[in-house]
């Protein structure tokens, strides 16, 4: 019994079990006679021939009078097939050859990404040699001297307060990495300039000027929640006594 409380087991089936003078091998099932039978032997000598495609032997088998569906054929075949089918999704592929260290799949687009924004004195040997890699694609090395530069200009500036020249070398810089990003080539980078562009007088004063949004920031935050915390059945009026009487 305790062992059929542990495994969750029927206590009929652990009693057969520990009875056993052996252990109790699964009986073989048995293949049954198949519609397929009058069949195999076309299907056999196609098969030998190196034709696999399913599909294509229903339709021969169904000339010659077969009334089964495609999919007995397409399980017969199944089992049979030296090579994967081409509607077979790649994760259902056999193993090919074990690759080399060097050529190991790179890490996911969020851990790349991550590698991009940090600084290089942060990167072990291993992260650096990934990113080395990603930078033999051109485009890709486009993107992350450009992610590089536009992460120590940000660095630069919010590390402490400038002076007024530090402060228009830092405006003239960005105008120049906006300028580049947009004529990359690459729809992302420059998708994300022309937005930098549009917010352009907000993006500098960030750049320049020792006051934070997150006052700001945070009201919003905070307005939400107590709109979505009435799942939007409440109306203007009860929102607006809520913000005024929590303030």
């Amino acid at each position: 019994m305790a062992i059929s409380h542990t495994m969750g087991l029927a206590r009929g089936t652990v009693r057969r079990f520990a009875q056993a003078e052996s252990f109790p091998e699964r009986a073989v099932r048995q293949p049954g006679p198949s519609i397929l039978d009058p069949y195999l032997s076309h299907l056999n000598a196609r098969l030998a021939a190196g034709y696999e495609n399913a599909t294509a032997l229903w339709r021969e088998l169904r000339d010659l009078g077969f009334a089964g569906s495609p999919k007995q054929v397409y399980r017969w075949m199944a089992e049979r097939r030296t090579a994967p089918a081409k509607t077979t999704a790649r994760k259902w592929h056999s193993p090919g050859p074990t690759r080399s260290a060097a050529e190991a799949s790179l890490p996911s687009p969020k851990q790349l990404a991550w590698l991009l924004v940090r600084p290089a004195t942060a990167l072990d040997a291993t992260e650096a040699a990934v990113l080395a890699r990603v930078r033999q694609c051109p485009e890709a090395a486009t993107v992350a001297e450009l992610a590089e530069r536009f992460c120590i200009l940000i660095r630069q500036c919010c590390r402490e307060r400038q002076s007024r020249n530090k402060e228009q070398t830092s405006i003239k810089a960005l105008t120049t990495w906006i300028a580049e990003a947009q004529s990359s080539g690459i729809q992302a980078i420059e998708t994300f300039a022309a937005g930098l562009e549009q917010d352009g007088a907000a993006v500098r004063a960030a750049l320049t000027q020792p006051w934070s949004s997150g006052q700001a920031e945070g009201q919003i935050t905070r307005l939400k929640l107590l709109k979505r915390s009435m799942y939007g059945r409440a109306s203007f009026d009860l929102l607006r006594r809520r913000v005024l009487l929590a303030a």
